[in-house]
């Protein structure tokens, strides 16, 4: 089956997905306990299979012992490469893109990937990287992985979009303005509904400064976004973490039909 997709720059680092593998866990865990087969797909993991390792590695302690990690690349010398790494059978490295060279797992991460291509083209690729089911988180964050967002897609419909931040480096959440997702990222202008998003984050951010530091501050911040009609999905233990998460919708129509809940 020939790899869907163009070879990205493939930069990476250690520890720079840990937001989003312990977001998996949480979101996904339960559908991979419950999977007869536990396949998690980390699609274009990069020049160096860190991530697709530590991925595995979070998933065994926090899910489950017999998960199966999968890493795709379509650069056939990233994946030689990374075959010393390997550890069969949970923990593989192979050929492959969008079309997730004929495997059907429960989950799909691809993050730093869909940055790399046109906006016209993520549809397609949410499209394919679904279609036989899996549930995908796809998103982007900086080089350290201390600012993220991310959005969960089934059956090739976006869900939810979430923020997440290193709190102790959060200087202001309009940070997240130069981590959107593709699809998402050229619609951040006023008037647009992921602007009127980020200004109100923004706004409840500044409105909520306390002596108490920013963990405590973050959870003050979705708090009153809750308080305001923002349909903020969660709650404190996952606020406490430096996350917040809302439906989709709320990004990409207008927040009048979308913001109650």
């Amino acid at each position: 089956m020939k790899p869907v997709g163009a070879i990205t720059r493939g930069t990476t680092n250690p520890n720079r997905l840990r937001r989003v593998d312990n977001y998996v866990a949480y979101r996904c865990g339960d559908l991979l306990r419950r999977a007869a087969d536990p396949l998690v797909i980390d699609l274009g993991y990069g020049a160096t299979p860190v991530t697709a390792v530590e991925l595995r590695s979070r998933l065994a302690v926090a899910v489950r012992s017999d998960v199966t990690v999968v890493g795709l690349e379509i650069d056939p010398v990233r994946v030689a490469a990374a075959q010393p790494h390997a550890e069969p059978p949970h923990l593989q490295f192979r050929r492959g893109g969008f079309e997730l060279a004929g495997l059907r797992p429960v989950v799909v991460r691809a993050f730093n990937v869909l940055r790399q291509y046109a906006e016209d083209e993520v549809a397609a690729a949410w499209s394919a990287m679904t279609a036989t089911g899996a549930v995908l988180v796809e998103g982007t964050c900086d080089e350290l992985g201390r600012i993220a967002t991310w959005t969960v897609v089934e059956a090739g419909e976006p869900t939810t979009l979430t923020f997440s931040a290193r709190l102790s480096d959060l200087d202001h959440p309009a940070t997240f303005a130069e981590r959107l997702p593709k699809a998402l990222i050229h619609h951040n202008v006023p008037g647009a509904p992921v602007h009127t998003l980020l200004q109100a984050l923004g706004r409840a951010w500044e409105t909520e400064a306390t002596p108490f530091g920013p963990r405590q501050r973050w959870v003050a911040t979705c708090r009153r976004m809750r308080a305001e009609g923002w349909p903020v999905l969660d709650g404190p233990a996952r606020w406490r973490l430096g996350e917040l998460t809302v439906p989709y919708a709320v990004s990409s129509s207008s927040p009048s039909t979308e913001r109650r809940v």
